[in-house]
């Protein structure tokens, strides 16, 4: 330091004072850095409140990424669950229209084969009344030429009309079963 007032040299008492002024200024200011360094626990201190500073913003920015990461989460699974129901409703909507198919061919071929049944029994009935018919001829052919006058008319009724018939020989045939079963004491 002398080496800096002996080469500007002082040109006078205000000189020399202003150039005492800044040299302990500036030897303050040395001071101040160097007990500045020499402070350690000031400057763990410092460091310290500088991680945590730096921390807070961290963990607010990964608590920000992390809530944007879920609604990107979020969106990605509804959408999926939207394409899975959407499939799942096509899937239905086939299997409907198949079993719904299936339904119509199962009753078509019901009724298919209801018409051919009943066209069946009513070809039956026609040749089963035919027969009839043809039996009722013969038996009235029969009838007219084989039983005696005197009843030919009791068994042409019997022939056209059965039933009458049929009711009167049932009672006389029971009748002869009471009288057999329990006779007369």
């Amino acid at each position: 330091m002398t080496d800096m007032a002996g080469a500007s040299g002082a040109k006078g008492p205000d000189e020399l004072r202003r150039q005492i002024e800044r040299t302990r200024s500036q030897l303050g200011e040395t001071v101040e850095e160097l007990a500045g360094k020499m402070d350690v626990k000031g400057r763990a201190r410092a460091r310290a409140a500088d991680l945590r500073d730096k921390a807070g913003a961290m963990t607010v920015q990964l608590r920000s990424s992390a809530a944007q990461a879920g609604h990107m989460a979020q969106e990605r699974a509804t959408k999926a669950g939207h394409r899975v129901h959407d499939g799942a409703t096509k899937a239905g909507h086939r299997f409907q229209d198949g079993a719904t198919k299936a339904g119509h061919k199962a009753h078509d071929r019901a009724l298919q084969a209801g018409h051919k049944a009943h066209d069946r029994a009513l070809q039956a009935g026609h040749s089963g009344q035919d027969a009839a018919t043809g039996t009722g001829h013969e038996l009235e052919h029969k009838a007219e030429h084989s039983v005696p006058r005197p009843a030919r008319s009791v068994v042409r009724a019997a022939v056209r009309h059965p039933r009458p018939v049929l009711v009167v020989g049932a009672a006389f045939a029971v009748a002869v079963v009471v009288a057999w079963r329990y006779p007369k004491k």
